[in-house]
């Protein structure tokens, strides 16, 4: 095993914890029937970030900067209401968190080198800018009187 206990979730190559993860559920708003007003179908998944063990330092350290305006005391929280029943929701909620924290994960982009302009390629936009120009001022009116 890899040393960590219990199940964990993972996507792509984050793979958190269960134990870790802190599970909310609410009464959710919007469409359903009369079962709608007694379930808990609203999830709330909330993850600290600032405190986990389950990342290694480098990501944990992008993640805590690019992630700083949506954390709360280091805690990051997805919601999802959009289904009907808790468990989808749960679902939706734990793949939202795994992408999220994959983005947040990711090295940066590498630096874009400059493509060479090859020389005749100038040289012709060159030609036929002169070319323009010269047309142009041919139209002018000199002593046309």
């Amino acid at each position: 095993m890899d040393g960590m206990s219990g199940p964990h979730v993972i996507r792509g190559s984050v793979s958190l914890p269960e134990a870790e993860l802190m599970w909310r559920f609410s009464r959710s708003s919007g469409p359903g029937g009369q079962h709608v007003n007694t379930s808990d179908s609203k999830v709330e998944l909330g993850f600290d970030l600032a405190r986990t063990e389950a990342l290694p330092e480098v990501w944990k350290k992008r993640a805590l900067e690019r992630l700083a305006g949506r954390l709360v005391d280091g805690v990051v929280t997805v919601r999802s209401s959009e289904h009907r029943s808790q468990w989808r929701n749960r679902e939706a909620a734990a793949v939202r968190l795994a992408a999220l924290l994959a983005e947040a994960t990711a090295p940066p982009p590498k630096p874009r080198k400059p493509t060479r302009i090859p020389r005749g390629i100038n040289e012709r936009r060159l030609r036929e800018k002169k070319q323009r120009s010269e047309t142009k001022r041919g139209r002018s009116a000199q002593n046309w009187n």
